[in-house]
């Protein structure tokens, strides 16, 4: 499972998670300030300069590469601004988003994913 950090680029997190789950063929987990994706199989890995790569790709795509790095430290990627810059986008505000790591539940509360969660474990 690999986590990918998007402390400095929050308000393009939504589109950049399905760009690179896409890309690369995983299951992605939605938290706070990153998302994790994870493989179909669990002996498979998901190869880290791939999903660098698709990072990459999408931030050169909406015009943003210059300005951030796309950093791999062991499971970890961290999209960092080189110089402070914040993209800010014109659309609505939108709400955090929790999924279930075991079928893809998906709700906008913390709460409700925590109780669908149990019933995995019944």
């Amino acid at each position: 499972m690999l986590t990918i950090d998007c402390k400095d680029v929050l308000s393009i997190k939504n589109e950049l998670v399905v760009y690179v789950s896409d890309k690369v063929e995983a299951i992605p987990t939605l938290k706070h300030h990153q998302f994790t994706l994870s493989t179909f199989d669990d002996d498979e890995v998901i190869d880290i300069n791939s999903v660098v790569a698709s990072i990459k790709a999408f931030l050169n795509s909406i015009g943003e590469g210059p300005n951030f790095a796309v950093i791999s430290n062991n499971d970890t990627i961290s999209i960092k601004a080189i110089s402070g810059r914040i993209i800010k986008r014109d659309t609505a505000p939108q709400s955090e988003m929790f999924s279930c790591t075991h079928c893809g539940f998906v709700t906008r509360y913390e709460v409700e994913l925590n109780v669908h969660m149990r019933i995995h474990y019944l």
